[in-house]
């Protein structure tokens, strides 16, 4: 769902939902293509839930670095925070996720993580960013949109 009134709608969430914060990365390499994975038949970030008492820039780089099989060379400035609701065991999750620029120098093959339901993770050009576009969430939108990966998107800030 995408609301117009995101902070109103966060704030009735927090109340009833249960919250839970992720992290995750925007990875270019050396070419400044842009990783994406391929996990529950959509285009994705790499990301994942922050482990008790772990920093969000600490939980994003793990995270990545174990959904693609690369070592981060370095993470850089936060881009920014997203918010969406889903529901799992009939209960309904609130999940914040906080974004990092990060930059990956190697050149080993990428691999993702299978148990994880990531079947694919592959660089994509600035350019080139139909396939994603055409299969991914909201909210990837907002992210590439932020770092200026795409521009005049419909990305609307997402919940």
């Amino acid at each position: 769902m995408v609301t117009s009134e995101p902070k109103a709608f966060i704030k009735k969430m927090q109340k009833t939902a249960t919250l839970i914060t992720a992290a995750g990365g925007l990875v270019k390499n050396k070419k400044k293509e842009c990783l994406f994975i391929y996990r529950n038949d959509r285009w994705d970030l790499p990301k994942g839930k922050l482990e008790k008492l772990e920093r969000p820039r600490a939980g994003a780089v793990r995270e990545v670095e174990e959904e693609c099989g690369i070592e981060i060379y370095k993470s850089g400035k936060k881009i920014c925070k997203t918010y969406h609701a889903y529901t799992m065991k009939g209960q309904v999750v609130l999940k914040k996720t906080h974004w990092y620029k990060m930059t990956y120098k190697g050149g080993g093959k990428l691999k993702p993580q299978l148990e994880e339901g990531i079947t694919e993770v592959r660089f994509f050009e600035k350019g080139n960013m139909q396939e994603i576009l055409a299969n991914t969430f909201p909210l990837i939108e907002e992210v590439m949109e932020k770092t200026g990966l795409i521009k005049g998107s419909q990305a609307q800030p997402s919940v």
